[in-house]
C-alpha cells in the first residue's frame, strides 16, 4: 500500500511541474523501453519462474542448494539484461523514432526522448537484481520488505522533484499557465527526472540486502549454464516472458497508436492507467505474491486439490476487493483525477480527459487481477505453454481492437481496447486453468461475483448521488473543498459497501477489513 499510495504521489508531483506536456510525453515514452524490458524479463517473468523452482530446492535440497541457485540466477540475470541495456542505450534512436517518429513534429521532443530512453535504460539490471531478491524473500515468507522495496523508486523520484527540480525551473514558474511553457524551459527539470529513476533502482535493491544478509545469503558471481536448476529457471523464464508480457505489450501498441492522437494523449492514458492499477497494486498483486509461493509447495507435493482451494480463495478475495474498486473508479473518475492532478501545469481540459481513459481502463480491472494469480499458476506445475499462448492470442486480439477503436473513438478507445483483452485473456486462463486443476470451486466463486455485483452497485448508486448533491454545494475549486467532496463520496461509499457486504453475507470483504484491522492493532 505504502508503495503503491507513493507511486500515486510521484505521479501528482510530476503532473504539478509537468503536466501534460511534451517534456512529460518525452519522460513516459523514455521510461517506457525500459519498463517494457523490466517487466518482461525481471518482476512477472522473475516471479514466474524463479519462486516455484528456489522455494522447490528450499522444500527438497535445503538452504545452502537454494543460495547457489541464487547466485547463478542473479549473475545469468546481470549478463542477460546488462546486454539488452547497452544495446537499448546504442539503437536507442532507431528505437524510438519507429515508436515515436512523430514527435519529430515538436522541435527538439524526439531528440528528447531518444536522450531520456538512454538515460533510465540501466534500471532494468538493477530491478532485475530486485526482482530475485523479492523472490527470495517471499519464499523465505518475508513479504512486507520486499513489497516495501518499489517504494524507494518512488520515495527517489518524488525528492528529485521536491528538492532538485525547483533550483532548474525556469523564473516565473509559479506563475506561468498550465501549458504555457515551453519545452526547452523543461528539458533540463525532466533530464534530472530520468536521472532519479535509475537512482531509484539502486535504492529498491539495497532495502532488500539486509534481509537477505540476516537470512544467510552471500552473493558470489558463479556462472554455470549447464546447472539444472538455473536452466529449468531460464527455460520457465524464456516462455515466461510471454506469458506474462500481455500487459505490456498492450501498453506498447497504445504508445505507437497515442504518440499519433497529439501532445497530452500519452500522459492521459499513462496516469489513468496507474489510477486503475492502484487497486491492483493494493490487492491483486498482494494476493498473488502471496498466493505464488503457496500453490508451488502444493504443487511439489502435487497436490492438485490443496492448490485449487489456494487459487479459490485467492480468486474469490481479487474479486471481493476489486469488483468494488472498479466501481468506485467509474463512477467517480472526474472528482478523483481532479483532486490528485488537477494542480500546477495539469489543466482541466487534461483532467476530463485523463478521466475518460480512466473510466475506460477500469473495466478491465477485475481482468488485470485475475491474469496476476491465474498465470504463475500454470509456472508453478511447470505448464508454461499455456500462459505463452494465451498471452500471443490477447496481444493480437489487443491490436486489432486498438486499431479499430482508436479510429472511432481516439485514445479512449485505447483504454477501451485493452480492457476487452484483458478480460478476454482473464477468461480463457481462468476456463484453462480450471481444466488443469480439475475445477476451481465454481459454486462458491459465482456466489461471491454475485453478491459483490450488487453490493457494487448499490455503491456505485450512492456514489453518483452523493457527488451531483455536493457539487451543487460545494465549489469546483480551490482543493480544500475539492478534498473534502472526495472524502464524503468515498465515505458513503465504503458505508453503502460495508453495509450491503454485511446484509449479503460477503464474508470475502467483511474477512478482509478484519484482516486489515487485526495486522494494524498488532503494529499498534
Amino acid at each position: 500500500m505504502t508503495s503503491r499510495v507513493l507511486g500515486l504521489v510521484r505521479d501528482q508531483v510530476l503532473s504539478y511541474y509537468f503536466g501534460a506536456s511534451d517534456a512529460m510525453d518525452a519522460y513516459r515514452v523514455g521510461f517506457r523501453f525500459p519498463n517494457l524490458f523490466r517487466d518482461l524479463f525481471a518482476e512477472g517473468a522473475m516471479s514466474a519462474a524463479f519462486v516455484p523452482t528456489f522455494t522447490r530446492y528450499l522444500a527438497e535440497s535445503g538452504p545452502q542448494a537454494a543460495w547457489r541457485l541464487a547466485n547463478l540466477t542473479i549473475t545469468a540475470l546481470i549478463v542477460i539484461t546488462g546486454t539488452i541495456g547497452v544495446l537499448g542505450i546504442l539503437f536507442a534512436e532507431p528505437l524510438v523514432t519507429w515508436l515515436a517518429g512523430d514527435y519529430a513534429v515538436v522541435p527538439g521532443k524526439l531528440e528528447l526522448t531518444i536522450t531520456l530512453t538512454r538515460i533510465m535504460f540501466p534500471t532494468l539490471t538493477l530491478i532485475a537484481v530486485a526482482a530475485a531478491a523479492m523472490g527470495m524473500l517471499n519464499s523465505l515468507r518475508h513479504f512486507f520488505i520486499p513489497a516495501l522495496s518499489p517504494a524507494m523508486f518512488n520515495v527517489v523520484t518524488i525528492s528529485a522533484a521536491l528538492l532538485a527540480v525547483p533550483f532548474v525551473l525556469p523564473a516565473g514558474f509559479r506563475h506561468a499557465a498550465p501549458g504555457s511553457l515551453g519545452l526547452d524551459a523543461m528539458r533540463l527539470p525532466i533530464i534530472l527526472i530520468g536521472i532519479s529513476v535509475v537512482l531509484g533502482g539502486v535504492a529498491q535493491l539495497a532495502l532488500q540486502l539486509p534481509t537477505l544478509a540476516k537470512e544467510g545469503f552471500r552473493y558470489r558471481p558463479i556462472f554455470d549454464w549447464k546447472d539444472p536448476g538455473l536452466r529449468r529457471v531460464m527455460w520457465l523464464m524464456g516462455p515466461g516472458t510471454l506469458g506474462l508480457a500481455a500487459t505490456q505489450l498492450n501498453l506498447v501498441v497504445n504508445m505507437y497508436l497515442a504518440v499519433r492522437q497529439g501532445t497530452g494523449a500519452q500522459t492521459w492514458l499513462e496516469l489513468a492507467f496507474r489510477l486503475m492499477y492502484l487497486p491492483i497494486g493494493l490487492f491483486g498483486v498482494s494476493i498473488a505474491t502471496a498466493v505464488l509461493p503457496a500453490v508451488s509447495r502444493h504443487a511439489v507435493a502435487k497436490d492438485k486439490e490443496a492448490s485449487r482451494d489456494t487459487v479459490a480463495d485467492g480468486l474469490a478475495l481479487m474479486m471481493a476487493l476489486n469488483v468494488p474498486a472498479m466501481v468506485g473508479l467509474i463512477v467517480l473518475a472526474v472528482p478523483i483525477v481532479r483532486v490528485i492532478f488537477e494542480h500546477g501545469q495539469f489543466k482541466p481540459s487534461d483532467t476530463l480527459s485523463t478521466a475518460a481513459a480512466l473510466q475506460f481502463y477500469a473495466l478491465g480491472l477485475v481482468g488485470y487481477s485475475v491474469v496476476r494469480i491465474a498465470s504463475p499458476t500454470f509456472y508453478a506445475f511447470g505448464r508454461n505453454r499455456i500462459p505463452v499462448i494465451v498471452s500471443v492470442i490477447s496481444v493480437i486480439v489487443n491490436a486489432i481492437l486498438n486499431v479499430i477503436l482508436v479510429n472511432v473513438m481516439g485514445y479512449r478507445g485505447l483504454a477501451l481496447g485493452t480492457s476487452i483483452a484483458a478480460l478476454f485473456n482473464a477468461s480463457l486462463l481462468f476456463i484453462l486453468l480450471r481444466r488443469e486443476l480439475g475445477g476451481m470451486n465454481e459454486g462458491r466463486l459465482l456466489s461471491t461475483l454475485a453478491r459483490i455485483v450488487v453490493a457494487s452497485a448499490a455503491m456505485g448508486a450512492v456514489a453518483w448521488f452523493v457527488d451531483r448533491e455536493l457539487s451543487m454545494v460545494l465549489p469546483a475549486r480551490p482543493i480544500p473543498w475539492q478534498i473534502v467532496k472526495v472524502g464524503l463520496d468515498i465515505g458513503a461509499a465504503l458505508a453503502t459497501l460495508a453495509f450491503a457486504a454485511w446484509l449479503l453475507r460477503i464474508h470475502e470483504l467483511n474477512e478482509s477489513v478484519e484482516m486489515v484491522l487485526r495486522k494494524l492493532r498488532r503494529r499498534a
